[in-house]
């Protein structure tokens, strides 16, 4: 387990490196903590679907609201996986594309040490995703965290290379 806890802590400064904390020519640029999830996603670049997702779902303020909150955040790549039948179905249906999206957050902020020590974690679309740790890796259902503790002012966000559909493992 402490191995786990390495290699993650390892991770999560990587994280925090790639979002933005870092200097300008300008001056400092604002460190993601005083970022909602949803601007430290967009400023991320690599969650524009989730984005247009979000807002389609009609979710956007929900995710700037103080929270916390934690996001298991499929990247544009994992949203790629998804065939594209099964994503326009989605969409057409807001109620669904509701539950899959709600499907990847969880209240709390759930640091990666709090996630890796459960077995199941209850989202807020009333269902529970499974956590499994496997070779240093953690799966959420099929999807294994990439990169860990995003920090963001009202919650977390780990990245994840698979969209979560309730009901599939």
């Amino acid at each position: 387990m402490r191995t786990i806890r390495t290699t993650l802590a390892l991770l999560a400064v990587s994280a925090v490196a790639a979002t933005g904390a870092t200097a300008s020519a300008t001056g400092p640029a604002a460190p993601a903590q005083e970022r909602d999830i949803v601007d430290t996603a967009v400023a991320a670049g690599e969650f524009t679907t989730l984005a247009k997702l979000l807002k389609r779902a009609d979710l956007v303020d929900a995710l700037k609201d103080p929270g916390p909150y934690t996001v298991f955040a499929p990247t544009d790549k994992a949203f790629a996986k998804v065939p594209k039948r099964k994503l326009n179905a989605l969409k057409r249906s807001p109620r669904k594309l509701k539950a899959v999206l709600l499907y990847h957050v969880a209240a709390g902020r759930l640091e990666a040490a709090d996630v890796v020590e459960r077995k199941r974690i209850k989202t807020l679309n009333g269902k529970r995703v499974r956590v499994r740790v496997r070779d240093s890796k953690v799966f959420l259902d099929r999807a294994r965290v990439t990169t860990p503790d995003v920090m963001a002012s009202n919650g977390v966000i780990h990245v994840i290379n698979r969209v979560l559909i309730p009901g599939t493992r």
